[in-house]
């Protein structure tokens, strides 16, 4: 297992690079690796990830299509934790052959998660469409809908809560939502048909600070409506700074 992100075992990027949408993008964990340790490596040109330059920093890679079938051990594999699998600059295509992998794959379950949910959920109608007979041109490889793989979207505050209702229309075995770097309440969010729920401070030299009335609302609602809880961070330098205990005890819930 290669990664430090609490809630996953293992991240495979068939995609690098993105662009920034939305407040919670500004201290991008992924672009200050892009711009620091990774610059000038394959696939990271070492150029901020405004929209202005995506074409030059959203890159396939299909040399790591088929690292998956390599993993025998199951694992829960975060899919592009340095990108956006539903980036508008990657093909419908490519996403069809990372779906591919996954399908093939079924000891695994991929944690797909965007800030893009508008376009998983038309992709993801499609793909239901698609499998249906007399279609042309139909999915001929996998299932429309694998069932190992769980689709999310990022929510920072209550400005985007409109993604999770995008979620909800996506068809999918597991939805979840990333609340993360978390920063303000979300009075507005509905939990209805969402299956697990990840919140997390921001962390970095310029972090933004989270609140403990955000986090226990939000905790407190998820059992009520029997939803998986998952408490990542609070704010800090670091991720570790100031630990992940709320209220005396870690939060660390899956779906079922």
């Amino acid at each position: 297992m290669s990664t430090g992100i609490q809630w996953t075992d293992e991240t495979w990027n068939p995609v690098t690079g993105c662009s920034k949408v939305s407040p919670g993008c500004a201290h991008c964990y992924a672009e200050t690796l892009a711009l620091t340790r990774l610059a000038g490596k394959t696939g990271y040109p070492g150029l901020p990830w405004t929209p202005e330059n995506a074409e030059a920093n959203v890159l396939l890679r299909p040399d790591r299509l088929r690292k998956p079938l390599t993993w025998k051990e199951p694992r829960r594999v975060f899919v592009n934790s340095m990108s956006d699998l539903f980036h508008e600059l990657v093909p419908p295509g490519y996403i069809d052959e990372v779906f591919s992998v996954m399908a093939r794959t079924p000891q695994h379950s991929y944690q797909v998660l965007t800030k893009r949910p508008e376009r998983q959920r038309r992709y993801m109608q499609g793909r239901v469409i698609r499998t249906r007979p007399g279609v042309d041109p139909p999915l001929c490889d996998e299932h429309a809908i694998p069932p190992n793989v769980w689709l999310g979207t990022s929510i920072e505050n209550n400005r985007f809560v409109e993604r999770a209702d995008e979620l909800r229309n996506t068809p999918s075995a597991v939805r979840f939502l990333s609340l993360e770097p978390l920063l303000g309440p979300l009075p507005s969010l509905i939990l209805r048909d969402i299956h697990w729920v990840i919140v997390g401070g921001e962390s970095g030299p310029e972090h933004r600070p989270i609140r403990a009335e955000w986090v226990r609302d939000l905790r407190d609602r998820c059992l009520k409506e029997h939803v998986a809880f998952f408490f990542k961070q609070w704010d800090g330098r670091t991720p570790k700074s100031n630990g992940r205990t709320l209220d005396g005890r870690t939060w660390d819930e899956y779906p079922a």
